[in-house]
């Protein structure tokens, strides 16, 4: 020991000691060898400064005390304690002080949150140095962490979703399945079946479903350990501590509740209920008159720090990329792992990236990022907005149609529409096209400034059209309610609404691009769209302008223009699109079989003639023909066939522009033709939709499947007319060509633009 001690305290000290027999083997005032001292604390099992706080609470008896002095002196010889902290533990056991000295002067009162790992006696970069060979194997051992970027990585995802995210979730809707359903989800659930039983077991007791404290006190002890690593200086161990405490505070009204909270999560870890040695596990920590939790929970965290951890936490998520990844992590929570600097993907993901850019989205590395931009689809956000906007406004058409009736579940569905008629339905559209970006970022493709530009450009569209991050949620929240579930996929509601409430979630912690931005895609006219609609279910809805397509779509593309159409460029399609507009098949019909009509006699006679001969092949569709005419096939005798050619018109002009064959301006002239001849054929979509089915049926080669093909149009004809499912087309949010407007005043910011005006 040295001389700087109060000679009463070193009396005192040397007197402790003496009765421990420390005046037997060195005197205090001599001290002994830092070696020495070291292997005295390993021989009482103190292998670290951390262990050595765990001893110091609850050491208020004599003889617990007298131990307890004897361990700071070993500490101090041992390097782990400067004179200045010595003096204060000892005047505390002496008695002078009133409350053990825990850190408590200004930021290094946060330290006192990791109590329930080891208590910190003495705040100092020095001090967590002395941790460093052991905190290195237990960050890679336990947590595979081996550097910096990985650590905040670790740090950001235990606030922003940690174990609580699926633990949480799992606990909520356990609670919600009848006995069938629990058995099945114990069957999914076998390889994890420890953790299965607990959760099960704490549904059973009432326990709550809280486990946040699981997540944010063991983000303060990462932040000493990064400390202790030198990977972070003592302002950023700090931040991370306090944004931990932060957490807390806003879930937590005391440190019996974190207790219990921290208790729960170690039971799932661990697949053991623990709740029965809670008491014994926390009596020291939450009853001890030393113990560093004596202060209580709220007052660990000053302003100051807080808003410096505020500021520290936003700044590492302030980049643009942070809202794709928040967004697109709500579906796919694993992507929460590249919050910070993204790390380099590995060969099997970038590999898996890859293969869903190219067979999933079918695009190819020639079309770069902005190839994306196809699947972003305002047009689709226009529907799902008017829909809501008609349901809540009683403008929505009729569900019963000529060409059948929506299910009843699609029919219940229905009404849960009205509830969005005040929110926009863009975060729909944006959660897909943020998955795609990080698809695309982990495929290792590049263009690093161009990824950067366009995650600003969803980011500010999403900040424009909420009024904050939170009014997007609830978007989502009741978006996600109002349409039906797709079978693949299940609803994202419970977890949007988790991300709602959770104080940690990304969502609540992402900053607003500034300055003007464009949208990720092009934004079409209303006009360009309803022109769009017109191919209605000859294939897929367009939901925005085609765009000149590479790879397998390209192939498939050609195979069938070439195979239904014999078209093989540009000259044949332009020729075919031309013939569409002036003749079509309605030409044929009124030519070749309009005039059967007029004389059912010659009709009937005609078909026999072709019956009892040998029939070439085009003998034998003409026949087919002749006796939808007799039977009046769908109506083909008396309903307009010109919707067939519209269609076609359409869908073919688009494969044409996906191919290259057609320019933008000669495709948006086939677009504008389309419109013309609808609205001078028909009146409204249910007409429209019966020429169109007419036709199809009329003209269609005769095949086994002929019903099953028609009953599938029929279908897909009634999903179009009523909006229902809403994402299978859109004639039900969109005014006929050529008719006055019926729609109510848009009331969404992201309404198409008319042809004379723009959004922006």
């Amino acid at each position: 020991m040295r001389y700087f001690l109060k000679e009463s305290l070193q009396i005192w000290c040397a007197q402790r000691l003496a009765s421990r027999g420390w005046h037997r083997e060195v005197p205090p005032e001599r001290g002994m060898s830092v070696s020495r001292a070291l292997a005295r604390l390993r021989s009482m099992e103190i292998d670290e400064p951390g262990a050595l706080g765990w001893q110091m609470i609850g050491r208020l008896d004599q003889s617990q005390r007298d131990e307890a002095v004897t361990m700071l002196v070993l500490a101090f010889n041992a390097q782990w304690l400067d004179e200045q902290a010595l003096s204060q533990w000892l005047s505390w056991l002496q008695g002078s002080l009133a409350h053990a000295p825990w850190p408590d002067q200004g930021d290094s009162t946060i330290w006192r949150a990791r109590a329930p790992f080891a208590p910190i006696m003495i705040d100092s970069l020095s001090a967590a140095e002395l941790e460093r060979e052991r905190t290195g194997h237990f960050l890679s051992h336990v947590w595979s962490i081996h550097e910096r970027d990985e650590l905040i990585r670790m740090l950001l995802w235990l606030a922003g979703q940690g174990h609580r995210h699926g633990w949480e979730l799992d606990h909520q809707r356990f609670s919600a399945m009848n006995t069938a359903q629990r058995l099945k989800w114990h069957a999914q659930m076998a390889p994890q079946a420890t953790y299965a039983a607990t959760l099960e077991a704490f549904v059973v007791q009432g326990q709550p479903r809280d486990v946040a404290a699981w997540d944010w006190l063991r983000l303060v002890d990462l932040a000493w350990a990064g400390m202790a690593m030198g990977w972070l200086d003592q302002d950023e161990a700090r931040g991370f501590a306090a944004h931990g405490v932060d957490l807390l505070t806003r879930r937590y009204d005391s440190w019996h509740q974190v207790a219990l909270a921290w208790q729960r999560g170690r039971s799932l870890h661990e697949g053991l209920d623990l709740m029965e040695s809670f008491t014994t596990d926390w009596q020291l920590l939450l009853e001890a008159d030393d113990s560093p939790w004596q202060i209580p929970l709220h007052q660990l965290l000053g302003d100051d720090l807080r808003d410096r951890s505020r500021d520290m936490i936003r700044g590492l998520r302030s980049s643009a990329r942070h809202w794709a990844l928040a967004v697109a992590s709500v579906r796919e929570s694993d992507l929460l792992y590249r919050q910070a600097v993204a790390p380099v993907a590995s060969d099997e993901q970038r590999q898996q990236s890859r293969e869903y850019l190219h067979e999933v989205l079918d695009w190819r590395p020639e079309e770069g990022i902005a190839g994306l931009s196809r699947f972003w689809m305002p047009a689709q956000v226009h529907h799902l907005n008017q829909l809501a906007s008609d349901a809540l406004h009683g403008r929505l058409p009729p569900v019963e149609t000529p060409f059948g009736n929506p299910s009843p579940e699609l029919l219940a569905c229905r009404p849960r529409l009205a509830s969005c008629a005040s929110v926009s339905a863009t975060i729909i559209m944006a959660e897909k096209y943020a998955f795609h970006l990080q698809m695309f970022e982990s495929a290792g493709y590049g263009e690093t400034e161009a990824l950067a530009r366009y995650h600003t450009r969803l980011a500010a569209t999403l900040d424009r059209h909420y009024l904050c991050v939170d009014a997007m949620l609830e978007a989502w929240v009741r978006w996600e309610r109002a349409l039906p579930e797709d079978g693949n996929q299940e609803s994202l509601a419970e977890d949007i609404e988790w991300h709602r409430q959770d104080p940690g979630s990304p969502f609540h912690w992402l900053t607003a691009p500034t300055g003007f931005q464009r949208e990720p895609g092009k934004r079409p006219s209303l006009s360009r769209f309803t022109a769009l609609s017109l191919s209605g279910p000859l294939n897929s809805a367009l939901w925005g302008e085609p765009e000149p397509q590479y790879g397998a779509q390209v192939s498939d593309i050609r195979d069938w223009l070439d195979s239904h159409y014999g078209i093989e460029g540009t000259v044949a399609l332009i020729r075919f699109l031309d013939f569409l507009v002036e003749a079509g098949d309605r030409q044929e019909y009124l030519i070749n079989y309009g005039p059967y009509t007029l004389n059912r006699r010659r009709l009937k006679e005609e078909i026999a003639v072709l019956e009892s001969a040998q029939r070439s092949e085009d003998e034998g569709v003409h026949l087919e023909r002749l006796r939808r005419v007799l039977k009046n096939d769908h109506h083909c005798n008396d309903i307009d066939m010109a919707a067939w050619d519209i269609a076609q018109l359409v869908d073919l002009a688009a494969a044409g522009r996906q191919m290259g064959w057609l320019s933008p301006d000669r495709f948006h002239h086939y677009l504008d033709q389309a419109l013309q001849l609808a609205s001078h054929h028909y009146s409204d979509w249910w007409a429209y939709g019966g020429g169109m089915l007419a036709g199809y049926s009329f003209f269609m080669v005769a095949t086994p499947e002929r019903e099953h093909f028609l009953a599938e149009f029929n279908q897909a004809m009634t999903a179009w007319q009523t909006g229902l499912p809403p994402l299978a087309g859109c004639w039900a949010s969109l005014d006929f060509p050529g008719t006055q407007a019926r729609r109510w005043p848009p009331l969404h910011a992201d309404t198409l633009p008319g042809d004379e005006r723009i959004l922006h």
